[in-house]
């Protein structure tokens, strides 16, 4: 029964690291339509006016995609809490590492360790 709720997990966790990966390149991509189109624009020659709505409706899109992002971490939340329910709590699935920022002042640890000097 752990076997297959495990390999239940790992499915569902491929699955959401594929949408949050899909989300993010969106995003990335549409961010770079967002900004190159004024820039043509302007080496082209042509009036401010020319592309405006093209401007305002990609970055509408891009707002859409923000909203996406958060709903598909607020997923991943979720899921977590889901993890924990089916007794995995403890298991960590493929591809969930890297992802999630530090303990709190961690970070703060760091920096102060990495200025620390040799004294003779």
């Amino acid at each position: 029964m752990l076997k297959e709720r495990r390999l239940a997990a790992e499915q569902v966790a491929g699955a959401l690291f594929e949408a949050e990966a899909a989300i993010d390149a969106a995003l990335a991509k549409t961010a770079h339509l967002t900004g190159v189109m004024p820039s043509l624009r302007k080496a082209a020659g042509a009036s401010a006016l020319i592309g405006q709505d093209a401007v305002e409706r990609a970055s509408q899109a891009i707002m859409a995609l923000a909203e996406a992002r958060r709903a598909i971490v607020e997923t991943h939340k979720e899921l977590s809490v889901v993890q924990g329910q089916i007794g995995l709590g403890a298991v960590k699935m493929n591809g969930d590492g890297g992802e999630k920022p530090p303990p709190e002042g961690l970070e703060t640890t760091r920096v102060r360790l990495r200025n620390l000097r040799v004294a003779s």
